[in-house]
């Protein structure tokens, strides 16, 4: 059976069985039951997958062409596939879950933000994105790259950055380098006042990033607390730490 490349899906199919020998490597360094493939496509880590022992596993596909693939080309997947949008679906289990992709690009930084949703339930994320992506959510404060999505994913997890993967890895290649990276849920999460609070601090201060804190943040803070040395600063300089510690101080 054949199928078609949808770029509106954002599908860039991974043919280097090396790349993909290499991801479910690192999949299998951490212990799980259950296991959800994000946009399996045609199946490329699918294969592997299957093969792992004693786990349960659920794919996660949009695409009628590609479900009707998958189906016949793997059997055993016939009722593990959960034909919807990813971003639409509920908890696939009700207990923890491993969550594994090549990512969409088009949607890739929502599905990690729907991984935040379930960040109860999901101890592990191994994922391929756009190089920069991925680099945006492994960076550290002080980095061109660390912003909004590097806060509030690694105020819960912590992030690796594993390897490249080159445009001719992919059917049809894309324009960008990808990499791989390995998000593993923090022991201790962060600790601050509220969830609410945190994600409108750090959406603020990276809004207007090229500024001065005290000027994007003037309405969260009192005009005391704006006079501390911190506000001097630009939203890149904080650690994630530092703006944990910040909701403690907002009104």
């Amino acid at each position: 059976m054949k199928f078609t490349i949808k770029k509106s899906l954002g599908q860039h199919f991974l043919k280097d069985e090396t790349i993909c020998k290499k991801i479910v490597e690192a999949l299998c360094q951490s212990q799980f039951e259950n296991l959800v493939e994000v946009g399996p496509g045609a199946g490329a880590l699918t294969k592997y997958l299957i093969d792992i022992p004693n786990i349960n596993l659920k794919a996660v596909e949009l695409d009628d062409e590609k479900v009707a693939y998958l189906k016949l080309t793997f059997p055993i997947l016939k009722d593990k596939i959960i034909h919807k949008d990813f971003l639409q679906t509920t908890a696939p289990f009700e207990n923890e879950f491993t969550v594994i992709g090549n990512f969409p690009y088009n949607i890739s930084t929502e599905i990690l933000f729907k991984v935040l949703d379930w960040k109860t339930q999901v101890p592990v994320v191994i994922g391929m994105f756009q190089k920069e992506v991925a680099e945006r959510v492994a960076a550290n404060h002080g980095n061109k790259s660390y912003g909004i999505i590097s806060v509030l994913i690694q105020a819960y997890y912590n992030v690796e950055y594993l390897f490249d993967v080159p445009p001719a890895s992919f059917n049809p290649p894309p324009k960008v380098n990808s990499g791989v990276i390995r998000l593993t849920r923090k022991d201790k999460p962060l600790e601050f006042s509220s969830h609410k609070k945190f994600v409108a601090l750090v959406k603020a201060a990276f809004n207007q990033r090229r500024k001065m804190l005290r000027n994007p943040l003037k309405g969260m803070f009192d005009a005391e607390i704006l006079k501390e040395e911190i506000f001097t600063k630009r939203a890149e300089q904080l650690s994630i730490q530092d703006f944990a510690d910040l909701t403690y101080k907002m009104k």
